[in-house]
């Protein structure tokens, strides 16, 4: 668990990553930053201009240590890994698996209904903690309301274009709901929410939930390539050169727990405020420095809450939830589970 908790961020612009003995040393302005062991780390994640020297790649290679290259607005770019060490035999069945249609479809149905049943779980609870009668309370039983719907008409899906057609559905109808899950009116001058876009993020809560996103698919591929499984080899998304898509099926039960959950306690808490987003030429919202450092605070502080996991049924950290689940799908794959167990967050 200790890993889990110890990933580096390089947020400063200009910083450098050099090896020093077994550690890393993070270098700015000609000043030493920081020196961490390499052997109490997971991850070193970089955004933005941050060089390192090729003797560090390699002694991260060695460690296991994987560093990932982000944008300063928090796009994934690149992963520096050492050598596979996942199981051949493993692989082999996730490939198989992969190419029969019949399971593929069977196995990406689990992944939306536990998307949506998340999805829907948010909406409930924060429809149970708004005021009797009011206007958000009814907004947020109408779209709760929906998903259900959704769920429903799921199970009868018959081939993966449907089942993608109505999970796009599904979250058109979450992400309208944004306004609603905020415990004060957004404004236009605020985190006022119109449609979910991507590249590039068109408003606030864009720019932060696609960062939080950035972030939890980080943690999920790590969690596919440590259970010995291929992150670029999925069933509900489109295989694509470089595209890591079973880490983005895992990630999409746990969206709504780990990173929309979070991305809304920052906004109705006000640890963050419209006046730490820049708009930029081009029409793209992104983040301040200091926005980021609260937010990445923020997400390693969520991860070390604890909750019940659903199948396991032990007390475990959010952050140890990806780990869990890719663990759960090598057992699917191998044959010890019958069917893969999504999380289903209770709420």
């Amino acid at each position: 668990m200790q890993p889990l908790l110890n990933v580096l961020y390089i947020t400063t612009q200009g910083a450098y990553l050099a090896k020093a003995g077994r550690a890393v040393q993070v270098r700015a302005n000609r000043k030493t930053l920081a020196q961490l062991p390499l052997h109490n780390l997971e991850a070193i994640v970089a955004f933005g201009r941050v060089g390192a020297s090729p003797a560090l790649l390699g002694a991260c290679g060695e460690a296991g240590v994987a560093v990932s290259l982000l944008t300063e607005r928090g796009r994934f770019l690149a992963s520096v890994h050492g050598a596979t060490r996942g199981n051949v035999l493993l692989r082999r069945r996730q490939y198989r698996l992969a190419d029969d249609d019949e399971a593929t479809l069977a196995v990406a149905r689990n992944f939306v209904r536990a998307k949506l049943a998340n999805a829907r779980t948010v909406l409930v609870r924060a429809a149970r903690e708004a005021p009797d009668n009011s206007d958000r309370r009814a907004a947020l039983q109408r779209r709760a309301g929906r998903l259900s719907a959704s769920l429903e008409e799921v199970s009868g899906a018959s081939t993966l274009d449907a089942l993608r057609g109505l999970e796009g559905e599904a979250a058109t109808q979450y992400f309208q709901a944004f306004n609603a899950l905020q415990t004060t009116p957004p404004g236009a001058d605020g985190f006022a929410f119109e449609r979910r876009s991507r590249r590039p993020p068109l408003d606030r809560i864009n720019a932060l939930i696609s960062f939080l996103y950035t972030l939890l698919l980080l943690d999920v591929r790590s969690a596919c390539e440590a259970a010995g499984l291929d992150p670029c080899v999925g069933f509900l998304h489109a295989d694509r050169p470089g595209k890591p898509s079973l880490a983005l099926d895992l990630m999409e039960e746990l969206r709504p727990v780990l990173a929309d959950r979070l991305a809304l306690s920052l906004i109705n808490r006000r640890q963050i405020t419209p006046d730490g987003f820049r708009r930029e030429t081009g029409g793209a919202v992104v983040m301040d420095d200091p926005t980021r450092k609260t937010v990445l605070v923020a997400w390693q502080q969520r991860k070390r809450e604890t909750l019940t996991h659903p199948f396991l049924g032990e007390s475990v950290p959010l952050g140890l939830v990806p780990h869990l689940q890719a663990r759960l799908m090598s057992r699917f794959l191998r044959g010890d589970l019958e069917a893969y167990p999504p999380f289903l967050w209770k709420g």
